[in-house]
């Protein structure tokens, strides 16, 4: 392994680029000779700080906007002219790896870079699929383009209004990724990029998609996609929080928003899974009125509250600010950024109110923290059902017509969650079950630990 070169490549998402790195962590600790992660131009000047490893470098391909400025909010115009110029500045930088006496032996790209698999057979690199959604939401996407039988009706180009798959719950509407309904506004841009995905993958004459899961996590959903090759890694989430005996992975991961220094003090003075951490992600941007009902929710449960509210646009910024002066301190903590990992893994933290985001699903379930999922869109409905119906880890918080959260019901979630009754103690025990069998898969001997090894012995 010394030898071999692995170029990751990713875009510049929070929820991208923190399981890429993670997988050069990993590839690293297997003894990769060296690893290049490159993101876009613009992208790698957005990040806080770069951690520091041996044979880690940085790289990065355009997608067309340098600068940051997209001269049109045509998604459409947007991805063809990140295919166009990413293809270009990939094949620009393969080649110059190469004339420095780096050669890619392996190329790994992840979600909505299809065309990095053209590129690297065209120049007979074999590269590999990282898929940063949960396999559930990837076996769906990939059954909406296979129309397998039983799963989609063969007549129609759209999910039927439920979708059962085996060994599964049954999947209606509301807990399909939002971008294979009819009347979400990205699943024109995103259907052909998924298709394109697989396209790449059935060209390969010997395809593979790494996934950021484990065998016992998703068995179901990895079953369904079994001709692709799919070998389940993960998750890839920073195992020195995990495993407190792990001294080799020093280096949280990559942010992109500068973090608050603040809340680990104002944790440490909290008892012991009483707090409630509250976060939607680094996409999502609630309404004012939804923010307010979440405060009430959360002040009216009379329990504890460190809640992550990123920077936005100025006229938001104001009223950002009146919302954490309606926090006292003692009862609530209002941060920018946090180290995620960090605090899932304080003993003061009792619950998670969350989008479900695959990375925050993964991380809840690796440190056995309950949940209360409000999903927000993509695959996040997906994990959300996986949460409340196939782990049992937690409840998902049920909107209103308009599809806005109330704030009793945020009450009447987190008493669930957090309180003495029958349903509360079955969730925490159960997320203490995932926990243990997350860290297993995960450590040496372990699934995902031997699946990599694997992996890695085949590229040998």
């Amino acid at each position: 392994m010394e030898n071999k070169h692995f170029l990751l490549i990713c875009m510049p998402g929070q929820g991208h680029i923190n399981p890429m790195f993670q997988l050069g962590k990993c590839l690293i600790h297997a003894g990769a000779g060296r690893v290049t992660f490159a993101t876009t131009a613009h992208g790698l000047t957005q990040v806080e700080a770069f951690p520091s490893l041996e044979n880690l470098h940085y790289a990065s391909f355009s997608d067309g906007f340098d600068d940051g400025i997209k001269p049109t909010n045509d998604p459409h115009r947007i991805m063809a002219e990140l295919k166009r110029v990413g293809s270009q500045t990939l094949t620009e930088l393969l080649l110059s790896l190469s004339k420095e006496g780096n050669p890619v032996s392996y190329l790994i790209y992840t979600l909505l870079l299809p065309w990095a698999a053209d590129v690297a057979r065209d120049m007979s690199i074999p590269s590999a699929f990282l898929c940063i959604l949960s396999t559930t939401a990837f076996a769906l996407c990939y059954c909406f383009f296979e129309e397998r039988d039983g799963v989609y009706d063969s007549n129609d180009n759209r999910p039927p209004s439920s979708i059962e798959m085996p060994g599964l719950p049954l999947f209606t509407s509301k807990d399909m990724p939002s971008f294979l309904l009819p009347n979400d506004p990205h699943a024109s841009t995103l259907i052909p990029i998924f298709q394109h995905h697989i396209q790449a993958l059935e060209k390969d004459s010997n395809p593979c998609v790494l996934l950021n899961t484990s065998d016992c996590v998703e068995e179901e959903a990895i079953r369904l996609i079994s001709n692709l090759n799919p070998i389940p890694i993960g998750p890839l989430v920073s195992y020195a929080f995990l495993d407190e005996n792990n001294s080799t992975d020093s280096s949280c991961g990559i942010d992109l928003f500068e973090k608050s220094a603040e809340y680990s003090q104002w944790l440490n003075s909290k008892p012991e899974g009483s707090v409630v951490y509250v976060s939607f992600g680094s996409l999502a941007v609630l309404q004012r009125n939804q923010m307010e009902k979440i405060l009430l929710g959360l002040t009216s449960n009379c329990r504890p509250f460190l809640w992550v509210i990123r920077p936005s646009g100025s006229n938001d910024r104001e009223f950002e600010e009146k919302i954490r002066d309606k926090v006292n301190e003692e009862v609530g903590l209002i941060v920018p950024w946090c180290s995620q990992m960090e605090v899932l893994t304080h003993e003061s933290i009792g619950c998670f109110m969350m989008h479900c985001g695959w990375n925050s699903t993964l991380e809840s379930l690796a440190t056995g923290v309950p949940v209360v999922g409000f999903p927000q869109f993509s695959d996040q409905t997906t994990n959300a059902k996986m949460v409340e119906e196939v782990w049992r880890t937690g409840v998902r918080a049920r909107v209103n017509e308009d599809g806005t959260l109330e704030a009793e019901e945020i009450a009447r979630c987190l008493d669930m969650v957090m309180g003495g009754g029958q349903r509360g103690e079955e969730i925490r025990r159960n997320a203490n079950k995932w926990k243990g069998l997350t860290l297993e898969a995960v450590m040496e001997g372990g699934s995902s630990y031997n699946n990599l090894n694997a992996f890695l012995e085949k590229i040998e």
